[in-house]
């Protein structure tokens, strides 16, 4: 016999749909205004190939990428919509385990955490599980 679904169940994978699907479509459109504004103040330059330009310094820090956003610089807003698209799916995780706990299921509560400490660990150390 097939269990029912409770409505928390339901309201909880409506949000998490909801969430994943607003985190695509504002980092698309962070990502669309960051390339728009690079084209616009580079797109008519000149590129010499014979010369290595590396990514430029700001982009590779958080305050950096912030300081970034706020001056208006297109690799920084670029690099802000792919943040926020890798965000999306952590911040679903949160919710999934949010979702687990109001349901008082722990052992998919505890093994949500469980994931979302080994990808927040990743991140932050560079290894993978």
């Amino acid at each position: 016999m097939l269990s029912q679904k409770s409505t928390t169940d339901i309201d909880i994978q409506h949000i998490i749909g909801w969430i994943l699907r607003l985190g695509v479509i504002i980092s698309m459109f962070v990502v669309f205004a960051g390339g728009c504004l690079y084209l616009y103040r580079h797109g008519t330059e000149v590129l010499q190939y014979s010369q290595f330009k590396g990514v430029p310094d700001f982009v590779h820090t958080p305050l950096g990428i912030w300081h970034g956003i706020l001056t208006l610089r297109g690799r920084a807003i670029i690099q802000a919509g792919i943040i926020l698209l890798i965000a999306t799916p952590v911040i679903r995780i949160i919710f999934s385990a949010i979702g687990f706990a109001l349901e008082k299921d722990w052992l998919y509560t505890g093994l949500t955490l469980l994931v979302l400490a080994i990808i927040i660990g990743s991140a932050l150390t560079g290894h993978a599980g």
